[in-house]
């Protein structure tokens, strides 16, 4: 097994995580955002698939586990503070969004106030997590 000494680099918040934010390798798109703490960043690096800290179900989280939809990690970064990390991958399926579009960011700001979905759904959700109930 690899060392494990580059984790001791990152920055970990009081919680012991750090947000990842994963980043198309080829476009540059920016897809999701989302948590990792120390077994997480090493799982990803350890199988080069994205694996996350869910903070809702307070459970690891390998990407696209239900959805098939997985996150194939080309590069691991790090900010320059160490308290970010960013991972450049390839979005199997091209859906990294619960939502069933490309990014979860898909709102944006409009000049009269709040927030307008401006990407389309590529897949019904519905149709995304059916194999769940399986």
């Amino acid at each position: 097994m690899s060392s494990t000494k580059w984790l001791n680099e990152v920055v970990w918040d009081e919680q012991g995580l750090v947000p990842a934010i994963a980043q198309d390798a080829e476009t540059g798109e920016v897809l999701m955002f989302a948590w990792m703490n120390r077994e997480a960043l090493a799982l990803t690096a350890e199988r080069g698939e994205a694996v996350y800290w869910s903070r809702s179900r307070r459970k690891l989280w390998h990407k696209g586990e239900e959805s098939g939809h997985t996150q194939k990690v080309r590069e691991i970064r790090m900010d320059c503070d160490g308290d970010v990390i960013l991972l450049r991958i390839e979005q199997v399926g091209g859906i990294a969004c619960h939502t069933g579009r490309r990014s979860c960011f898909f709102n944006r700001h409009v000049a009269q106030g709040g927030w307008e979905a401006v990407d389309p759904v590529i897949k019904d959700p519905a149709d995304i997590y059916t194999r769940k109930q399986s």
